[in-house]
């Protein structure tokens, strides 16, 4: 039941409801709004004035003044001539009950014997089983977040993203982006992609041989979906990327773990049981290293001789430290042998979500429409404003200044781990924003990176990404993308000094 809320109550529930991002006029808006539709404001009593309200949470009376009129044109509020402003009725209108309020007909009450569903029993599988990379949700709370693919703000282009946004709210893109397309992309975002990002990797398609997705991520879930059975032989690098693992496996029993070597995927007898084979040629998830060009062929050879499909995911490629980076291996595909999936958002901000998969146009008309019983679309509005931001050069602009930071933060880091951690050995860090460090034979790399995280550095352990009984435990992962290069040593330091907490005696 609404009581009139005193004083000392709207300035605690001021500060209790709203979002500290919003103006003085927003918060206060969002309070009001909060109040009117939780009930707890009463309907026959008018709210405070502009003046006592201003008065009681220490703020402009114009500022109340302006929320008050807002929420009147919205009609949550109606003003009474020389009574104030009342909550309107109508807004209630069609709202269920509060748990509780009247008690069920003694008729529809549950019976002794009723029970709920066994949900265990009725599950396809157990997502929440698979074995993920964790990452703590408070991550940017710690000084030392070595966290492969995480959001830098100082490099994000703030000023650059607000344009294209704007852009993409006038009245004529509204026009353009608010219908539901059903089935279509923005079609100049395929665009952007077709002639600004896919010709940087050497890769050339036509628009019907492009469909967007809400980031690399269900990109691969949807292939999965429409192409994977439950004995369908899929190969997946192992070590290798454990969602991919987790995607595949959720529909197929029959993964095929196939090995890496210092060239990345072996091209072995292996891939000949294999139907689909995933695979991280620019930069293996995760020991980094990038398969050479008389590899790649050869992985195509097989495939066209074994009639197997390649499902490349080509992350983290854009931004070689030195020289030209190495052609997609779908630049040297001439059999449609390669399904192509990249992310458009990991370089911008991964929150965005916006990804896509270049295949023949038989497979992307069937993708479109599993997409559409998916979600029909990502969200049209991201979509305009990613092609304007492509179009008007600030993706490109980002990506060189994204490779210059990740590259003095790949040195600083490289000669700390040599200063502080000589006893390990790591791959040498060529491009990407990662790092793959193998410790000495008795290292426990979980229970380092719990011990690390006393000192203020978040690792990732290594033995995730393998898909053996026993896997190794020594490895883990040093992501850089987040953590400026003048704090990589210290953080490394710290590093250091929980590796010695953990030394056996002797080694010291």
């Amino acid at each position: 039941m609404s009581v009139k809320l005193t004083g000392t109550m709207w300035q605690q529930f001021f500060q209790r409801s709203t979002s500290p991002g919003l103006s003085l006029q927003g918060q206060i808006r969002e309070m009001l709004v909060s109040a009117i539709l939780d009930g707890q404001l009463p309907l026959d009593a008018p709210i405070p004035s502009s003046r006592e309200l201003s008065a009681q949470l220490g703020v402009a009376r114009n500022t109340v003044v302006i929320a008050y009129q807002q929420l009147a044109d919205e009609g949550y509020l109606v003003s009474h001539e020389r009574k104030g402003h009342f909550v309107n009725p109508a807004m209630l209108e069609g709202r269920a009950q509060p748990a509780g309020a009247t008690p069920p007909p003694a008729e529809t009450a549950p019976t002794p014997s009723a029970r709920s569903p066994e949900w265990g029993r009725r599950f396809r599988f157990r997502p929440s089983l698979q074995r993920n990379i964790a990452k703590r949700a408070d991550w940017q709370s710690y000084p030392y977040p070595f966290l492969y693919g995480q959001f830098d703000p100082s490099l994000f282009p703030t000023s650059d993203w607000r344009e294209c946004c704007m852009k993409t709210l006038s009245a004529l893109e509204i026009g353009e982006w608010a219908q539901d397309r059903i089935l279509r992309d923005d079609e100049s975002l395929v665009r952007q992609i077709r002639t600004r990002v896919l010709p940087r990797r050497g890769v050339w398609a036509s628009d019907d041989e492009i469909v967007v997705t809400v980031g690399a991520q269900q990109a691969l879930y949807l292939l999965a979906d429409l192409l994977v059975g439950t004995d369908t032989p899929v190969g997946i690098e192992n070590p290798g990327y454990p969602d991919a693992r987790n995607i595949f496996s959720s529909r197929s029993s029959r993964i095929v773990d196939l090995d890496v070597d210092a060239d990345g995927l072996v091209a072995n007898a292996l891939l000949r049981i294999c139907d689909y084979v995933y695979v991280t040629p620019s930069h293996q998830c995760p020991t980094t290293v990038t398969m050479p060009v008389a590899r790649r062929e050869a992985l195509l050879d097989m495939a066209d001789e074994a009639d197997f499909v390649l499902i490349e995911d080509d992350y983290d490629s854009e931004n070689p430290f030195e020289g030209e980076p190495v052609p997609a291996l779908k630049s040297l595909d001439r059999h449609d042998r390669v399904i192509y999936v990249g992310s458009l958002s990991k370089s911008l901000a991964p929150g965005l979500r916006i990804g896509y998969i270049v295949g023949p146009a038989e497979l992307i008309s069937e993708i479109r429409g599993i997409r559409r019983l998916n979600l029909r679309h990502p969200t049209a509005f991201m979509q305009r404003a990613f092609a304007l931001f492509l179009s008007l050069g600030h993706h490109d602009a980002l990506l060189r200044r994204l490779s210059a930071a990740h590259h003095e933060r790949a040195a600083c880091l490289m000669q700390a781990l040599d200063r502080h951690l000589p006893e390990f050995r790591y791959r040498p860090v060529s491009g990407g924003s990662a790092c793959w460090v193998e410790g000495p034979a008795w290292l426990d790399a979980a229970e380092l990176a719990r011990e690390a995280e006393a000192e203020g550095v978040l690792i990732e352990p290594g033995s995730v990404f393998f898909n053996v009984e026993s896997p190794p435990a020594n490895c883990f992962r040093l992501g850089f993308s987040s953590i400026s290069a003048g704090d990589v040593e210290a953080g490394i330091r710290r590093l250091a000094t929980a590796f010695r907490r953990l030394e056996p005696a002797g080694r010291a």
